[in-house]
């Protein structure tokens, strides 16, 4: 703790609060590239983004000041910064910077239930430093199904949105867009409704719109506090399945998600691997990425999967070469689907 108090009025923070974003939406539906959209914005907004890793990041490398471990900067006077020390933390370390940041973008993870961030920000000490604007759910048009909603997270995503993307409508024929639109509309009853491609928005339909009513979310507040409760008293485990089924979910599990990793030091077979996307990735991968090997390339393969599509990115390698794949999706056998990988390797 600091010893020496510092008289308030010297941290000159915005009267109202800075406003804050919240960015969700499924896995793959285009949260990093929306990101990457308002990173590179040409508004002179200083835009703070608080991811859980760079790693998808795509930062422009002309517009890259300084890396430091988990904050970037960049020339046009954005930064960018993980939370892994925790939301508040990563909130107060922007918050404390010397130089001011106009606007917080913070991007939740594809399968997680937004409520309990949207809580820190109107319940917590943070409501007083910040002002939470909206929150932002994107929808990938082309694999947007009404059976997105068997998962809980997925529901929730929209049915906490302020505002609708429907990305990706370059992919997607419109009477399919319009439908999926009516259908929305039934799950969340008044969210702005705006289309992308590429996650290419002009930031002032998405940013500072002050669509959030945060009064709304203080009866969720009083049950998370009872809730918080109960979880201190009872130390059994017993009790979570009756107790949490109106509640928010231990997001992977309940939801059936599964991310299987896969690391090896040798190469894939490039057609080994191709087959083994065509055939035997099942329809419950609904996400992947990773960095490929192949033994027939030099190049270093960014590889992102997304539903039924796929892409491959050549870069160099700047580290000896190795395989490492993330695949996330529902019900997924872990033994077997490695063993199927394995059996890709030269």
């Amino acid at each position: 703790m600091k010893t020496t108090p510092s008289p308030i009025p010297e941290l000159d923070l915005p009267k109202r609060g800075m406003p804050v974003t919240i960015i969700t939406g499924f896995l793959g539906s285009g949260k990093t590239t929306l990101l990457n959209q308002i990173l590179k914005n040409k508004q002179d907004l200083k835009v703070a983004v608080l991811v859980n890793e760079f790693g998808d990041i795509n930062i422009d490398s002309q517009l890259l000041v300084s890396l430091d471990q988990d904050m970037v900067e960049l020339s046009n006077g954005c930064i960018c910064c993980t939370i892994n020390d925790g939301l508040v933390d990563a909130v107060y370390r922007i918050l404390e910077r010397q130089e001011k940041i106009d606007y917080l973008v913070i991007e939740t993870t594809g399968i997680a239930d937004p409520l309990p961030i949207i809580l820190t920000f109107v319940g917590t000490e943070l409501r007083d430093l910040t002002r939470l604007d909206s929150v932002l759910t994107l929808v990938d048009t082309s694999t947007f199904t009404p059976d997105h909603f068997d998962s809980e997270a997925a529901l929730k995503q929209v049915a906490f949105a302020d505002i609708v993307l429907l990305n990706k409508t370059d992919l997607t024929p419109p009477e399919q867009v319009e439908e999926l639109e009516s259908y929305i509309r039934t799950v969340k009853v008044g969210a702005r409704m705006l289309r992308s491609q590429y996650g290419e928005v002009p930031l002032p339909l998405i940013l500072d719109v002050a669509l959030t009513d945060a009064a709304a979310y203080q009866e969720y507040d009083s049950e998370e506090q009872n809730h918080e409760h109960h979880e201190h008293e009872h130390h059994d485990h017993e009790h979570h399945e009756h107790e949490h089924h109106h509640h928010h979910s231990e997001h992977l599990q309940n939801d059936g998600f599964v991310s299987v990793s896969f690391e090896s030091d040798r190469p894939f077979a490039v057609k080994k691997f191709e087959s083994f996307l065509t055939e035997k990735v099942s329809t419950s991968v609904f996400r992947a990425k990773g960095i490929l090997w192949f033994a027939e390339s030099e190049a270093r393969h960014v590889f992102q999967l997304s539903g039924p599509r796929y892409d491959l990115n050549q870069e160099d390698w700047l580290e000896p070469p190795k395989n490492q794949l993330v695949l996330i999706g529902r019900n997924l056998d872990p033994a077997k689907l490695k063993a199927q990988l394995t059996a890709c390797l030269v």
